[in-house]
Parts: C-alpha cells; sequence; structure tokens
C-alpha cells in the first residue's frame, strides 16, 4: 500500500483529499484549460455551508462512496484516523488497494469487481471495533529505529513562537527536541509529513499572513502539527528552523523519508555535543541524547 498523499490544513482539515496549499490557503480552482478559475461568491452555496451536518461524533463512522472503486470514511479526529488506518491494515477489505488516511478521513480504494457492498461491509465492522476499543492499539507501519532530524534552531518565527507561547528560544527548541514524533500522514507536496506529538505548549496557529516562499527544508509549527517543508513552496506555518534533511528522492527505493508510523526526533545541531547531521534511522543518538 502507497503512503498516503491526502492533503490538510493543521487547523481546518476535516475532510480527505482537499486543494489548497499546505497553510490551508484556497488558491482558486484550475479549469481543464488550464486557467485559473478562482473563487465565486455564491449565497446559495454559503447557505448550505452553514446547513451542513456535523461532523461524526465520537466513535461514530461515515462511509460514502468516492467513485466507483473507493470509499470515503469519516471520523471524529486524528486519534480516531490513526486506529481505523491501523486496524484496516490489519484485517483489510476484500480487495484493497490503498489506504489513504488524512486528516479526519480515510479513504479505501478497492480493485475492480470487487463487491462495494462487501468492502462496506467489512470496513464499517473495522471501524466499529477500532473505536471502540477493539482494534490495534498502535501503527502497524512503524518501522524499527527512529529517524533523527538534524536542525538548525534560527528560523524567522522562532523569537514569535516563543512569545505565543511564553517561553524562551532555548526553552521552545528543548521541548521542540525532547520528545518522539510520529508520522500521522503526508500530503501538500511529495515528502511532506504531518507529525504528531508536539509539546501542547508549542501548539501555535498559524500566520495570519502566508509567506510567498518558504525555503525547503524549513523546520515548522502549526496547530497541533510539526513539519520539515521538503522543498521551496508557499506556507503558512511559523518557522523555527532549518535542516539539510532530503525528506523526497525519487531514485531512493523509498522516495519519502519519513513514512507514516515513522518515529522522528529532531536534534539541535548547535547544542553542545552534537557533531554529526544523523538523518537514517538505523543512525546512533547523539552524544547525551536519550
Amino acid at each position: 500500500m502507497s503512503p498516503p498523499g491526502a492533503d490538510a490544513d493543521p487547523e481546518t482539515a476535516n475532510a480527505g483529499p482537499v486543494t489548497g496549499d499546505a497553510d490551508g490557503v484556497d488558491r482558486g480552482t484550475v479549469g481543464a484549460d488550464g486557467a485559473d478559475h478562482g473563487t465565486v461568491d455564491d449565497p446559495a452555496a454559503d447557505a448550505a455551508v452553514a446547513d451542513a451536518p456535523a461532523g461524526p461524533a465520537v466513535g461514530e463512522v461515515r462511509i460514502q462512496p468516492y467513485g466507483e472503486r473507493a470509499f470515503l470514511v469519516d471520523v471524529a479526529g486524528l486519534d480516531e484516523v490513526r486506529a481505523l488506518d491501523a486496524a484496516l491494515r490489519a484485517d483489510p477489505p476484500p480487495g484493497t488497494e490503498d489506504l489513504v488516511p488524512a486528516a479526519r478521513t480515510v479513504l479505501v480504494r478497492f480493485a475492480a469487481g470487487t463487491p462495494a457492498d462487501d468492502v462496506e461491509q467489512h470496513v464499517r465492522a473495522v471501524g466499529r471495533r477500532a473505536l471502540t476499543g477493539g482494534g490495534p492499539a498502535h501503527d502497524t507501519r512503524s518501522p524499527g529505529g527512529v529517524v533523527r532530524l538534524g536542525v538548525h534552531y534560527d528560523g524567522p518565527d522562532l523569537d514569535e513562537v516563543a512569545a505565543l507561547t511564553g517561553l524562551t528560544r532555548a526553552e521552545v527548541v528543548a521541548r521542540h527536541t525532547g520528545r518522539d514524533h510520529v508520522v500521522a500522514f503526508g500530503g501538500f507536496m511529495p515528502g511532506f509529513a504531518y507529525l504528531t506529538g508536539v509539546d501542547p505548549a508549542l501548539h501555535v496557529p498559524r500566520r495570519s499572513s502566508p509567506r510567498e516562499r518558504v525555503p525547503g527544508g524549513s523546520v515548522a509549527l502549526a496547530g497541533e502539527f510539526t513539519a520539515v517543508y521538503p522543498a521551496a513552496t508557499p506556507g503558512g506555518w511559523r518557522l523555527i528552523g532549518r535542516s539539510d534533511a532530503v525528506l523526497f528522492d525519487a531514485a531512493r527505493a523509498q522516495p519519502a523519508l519519513l513514512v507514516p508510523g515513522a518515529r522522528v526526533r529532531f536534534v539541535d545541531l548547535d547544542a553542545e555535543g552534537v557533531a554529526e547531521h544523523p538523518t537514517d534511522p538505523r543512525a546512533p543518538a547523539p552524544r547525551g541524547a536519550p
């Protein structure tokens, strides 16, 4: 099964594949002619959105067709996505070709000729067990070891993050490097991984005005997520550092360095005793690291 590629915004994502950039800015719709047709104000559409039903309650699974060979499974939040995704990988529906988790959904794609009713019934049964404590308790894809990413903590938003959180610069760095993070899903661009497990003290909103260009390798925070931008792109996350790790290389056997389920530890390259830049899961921990 391929790594997920659903796009999601850390503050607003509640569905599967969506349009927009990592900063959540809707930059319009591109038509078949390649032109950007923008977004049209439509009072009727606004009213329809306002009247739309609320999202699923905790423990609830909503399933809707997504084309002829897929279902989009909607759940209450990211924790439930991870539980459902792990359960479906441990007990996949008949004919499963791909599972794509996002922030609030799991896309289930199945082979042609597979009875859709059988797939839906299987997904519903597995989902019911997973969200009531009967599924796998952890992500079954988690590879061995920890991917250690070296970071220079000199980002342009580091002072602002410190001010927003009431911490010093050193405390922001210590909290960012002081725990393992887990790749929840990928999206937005090849190699972009949404990492969970961020210290709650570092949960900060996106910038009110996104940058037109975020340099590749930028280490960033937004909402409950942290990430490293694989390449230069517009973006609205708060930049606290930079890494020279190669997040995506199509020539590698596994192009994406950070795959769903992987554990990631950020390493302060400017801290005393750190003499190397380990980015391989098999690399030893820096001296003095836990």
